[in-house]
């Protein structure tokens, strides 16, 4: 897959606007916990962070195997990345409050730092391929539902189990690196069964039997199947409603999420396994690309990439979906637009899912009119 050069596809690099779908961007927080407020998460999070790093260090020097300096540089990583999570501790940054967003920027700055830009490419291009195989037969399936209320549900069904796949998530990288079959039927089964943790599914389902929206926004989040099954099928079904979509991703690699670059050569090929994506994309200019130069997973409206801030006004959106842990329940769960809010995570994280009052793998569905 190559790159392509579009004009429906954006690229933003290092200009910031705050994004007027905000309710209220005075009092807006991006972060759900804050770790200097809540000890009890302070103490949980810099642990599990601070294991999380051993994994990211091996994944780093793995990624360059003809680097003799690739093992030192990951170890002097996890080094830096442990001196500065203690510094956070003993209360020396920057800000008043800390979110788990600030922990996450820090790897992900701290991997470019030491010369790791993306450890996870070669992973996300295997994954990237193998789901564009699955996609017509997953298309075929969603097309054979008849009723209306059925495949909505299956269309969200599949983009929560899709958000199973994410190499950040402890819990799921056991299953993944223990699996070779675990794909997204066996994700489809593992997620929590309704009533879900948090359930307005019955609300998006009443709203789609409503007057189509103009222009939905999407922030996506992990390459492969979460983006190929679950996303894309998403994106289909809301351009048969003659909605307009703005598909983000962010520019800067973070963990195994989907790239702006991946994302480009993804929708291309995708568009040559569905002539409703080909049409929407190359023809009527109805499916635009954007990128984000956020640092991290993690997603603040304060500051988007200007291009993408201008985008969304230009083209009057209506509808956010919002999709992910980093991106939906790290950040933004609490937070309020002006514009319709669709927000979709599986808990992958056990203490996060009992804090929430629900277990592992519990669903996050949460719909604002």
């Amino acid at each position: 897959m190559t790159m392509q050069n579009n004009a429906r596809s954006i690229v933003i690099e290092g200009r910031f606007s705050p994004c007027s779908l905000l309710a209220d961007l005075n009092n807006y927080n991006p972060d759900t916990l804050d770790l200097y407020q809540d000890l009890e998460a302070q103490q949980y999070w810099f642990e599990c962070f601070t294991q999380m790093l051993l994994k990211f260090e091996r994944q780093a020097g793995n990624s360059q195997p003809t680097d003799e300096s690739a093992k030192h540089r990951a170890a002097r990583f996890r080094e830096y990345c442990v001196e500065e999570f203690n510094k956070l501790k003993d209360g020396k940054g920057e800000s008043a409050s800390l979110g788990i967003r600030n922990l996450l920027n820090i790897i992900e700055s701290a991997l470019k730092m030491h010369g790791f830009y993306d450890p996870w490419k070669e992973q996300k291009a295997i994954e990237n391929n193998a789901s564009v195989g699955l996609l017509k037969q997953r298309l075929h399936q969603l097309d054979a539902l008849a009723c209306d209320r059925e495949k909505w549900t299956e269309v969200v069904r599949g983009v929560l189990a899709g958000n199973m796949f994410d190499w950040g998530a402890q819990a799921v990288t056991k299953i993944l690196e223990t699996n070779n079959s675990f794909g997204l039927q066996q994700a489809l089964d593992r997620i929590q069964k309704r009533p879900w943790l948090i359930d307005d599914l019955d609300e998006w389902l009443k709203r789609m039997e409503d007057t189509p929206h103009r222009c939905a926004t999407i922030f996506t989040d992990n390459a492969g199947i979460d983006f190929v099954l679950g996303i894309v099928p998403l994106v289909r079904e809301l351009l048969k409603r003659n909605t307009k979509v703005l598909l983000c991703a962010t520019i800067n690699p973070a963990i195994n999420d989907i790239t702006y670059a991946e994302l480009v050569n993804v929708i291309v090929v995708c568009c040559g396994e569905c002539e409703i994506l080909r049409k929407a994309y190359h023809d009527e200019h109805r499916l635009e690309l954007l990128g984000n130069d956020q640092i991290g997973p993690c997603l603040d409206f304060r500051m988007l990439s200007s291009d993408l801030c201008a985008a969304i006004e230009k083209n009057g959106v209506d509808l956010l979906i919002i999709v992910g842990m980093a991106r939906a329940l790290h950040t933004n769960l609490n937070a309020k637009f002006l514009c319709e809010a669709f927000k979709l995570a599986v808990v992958k994280n056990e203490w996060l899912a009992k804090r929430l009052g629900g277990e592992t793998f519990s669903v996050v569905c949460k719909y604002e009119s």
